[in-house]
Formats: C-alpha cells, sequence, structure tokens
C-alpha cells in the first residue's frame, strides 16, 4: 500500500542493503503498486507482525506464464534467519499455484553470494550471466539469471 513506501524506501536504502540491489525511486514504487501485474508484499514476523522488510513479483500476468521474483529486501538485523528462505518457499507456491507460472525466475548480482546460495539451495538453476551490467560503487557488478520451472517446482515438493 501507499501506506508503506516509507518503510519500503527506507529497507531499500539501507547501507547494508545497498551493495546487493538497485534501489526503486519512490515513483517506481508508488506506479508499480497501482500496475497489476506487480505484486508487493510487507514481509511481518512474530505475534505484532513487526515489518522486517518487502518482496516483489513482478509479470503477474505475464502472457508466458513467467513471473520475476523482482526484490526480496530484509532488515539487516533479519537476515541470516531463515526469513528470507520462508519468503522464497512462500513466492514460489504462489507464482505456480495461484499465479500459473510456468518459469519463476530472478537475477541477482555475483556479489551476493548468500543469495545466490540460497536460490541454489531451493532448486534455481543459473541461466546466463549478464557480464558487469550494473554499476556499483565500487565499478561494475554482473547480473545472474536464475529460474526454476514448474515441474522443477512440483518434483521438488
Amino acid at each position: 500500500m501507499a501506506s508503506d513506501l516509507d518503510f519500503v524506501i527506507a529497507v531499500e536504502q539501507d547501507q547494508a542493503n545497498l551493495p546487493f540491489i538497485t534501489p526503486w525511486e519512490r515513483p517506481q514504487h508508488e506506479g508499480a503498486i497501482r500496475f497489476p501485474d506487480f505484486r508487493h508484499f510487507i514481509v511481518e514476523r512474530g505475534a505484532d507482525n513487526e515489518r522486517v522488510g518487502f518482496v516483489i513479483l513482478q509479470g503477474c500476468r505475464n502472457p508466458h506464464r513467467s513471473v520475476e521474483l523482482k526484490r526480496v529486501v530484509l532488515l539487516p538485523e533479519d537476515q541470516g534467519h531463515g526469513l528470507g528462505r520462508e519468503c522464497v518457499r512462500l513466492l514460489a507456491q504462489m507464482a505456480f499455484r495461484d499465479l500459473g507460472a510456468h518459469r519463476f525466475w530472478l537475477d541477482v548480482k555475483a556479489r551476493n553470494e548468500r543469495a545466490l546460495a540460497l536460490y541454489r539451495s531451493e532448486g534455481f538453476v543459473e541461466e546466463g550471466r549478464l557480464r558487469e551490467s550494473v554499476r556499483t560503487a565500487e565499478g561494475y557488478d554482473s547480473l545472474i539469471v536464475m529460474s526454476l520451472l514448474e515441474n522443477e517446482f512440483t518434483t521438488s515438493r
């Protein structure tokens, strides 16, 4: 919701998260929450539903049944406790079971070794590499494109 955007932008702009994502400007988020092809979700934990991050799906109405996991971002203090893995699993279920996806895909910065390990352990397969395609504070980083196909998801569950 629009009322969540201050939180979303703060999580994206956190110095610990910036090396691993390409943050959006507020107008991009505002447009995406109004466009039916996108789904934004706030990640909450605990009995008090404390906000700890957010996720974005793109391609929810893709005629080729290809849904993109655009972004998973958690507060730094909530990383490393299994929440990211739980998000990825729930989003894969949503993509395949609710949105009818044939392909669930993402791209991840090559330097984000923790996320790469998570995605590989969840069955995502590397499809290719966009070499030095993202400018960073240190120079350039490559994006690794990964996907999970419907039949791979079904047989692994």
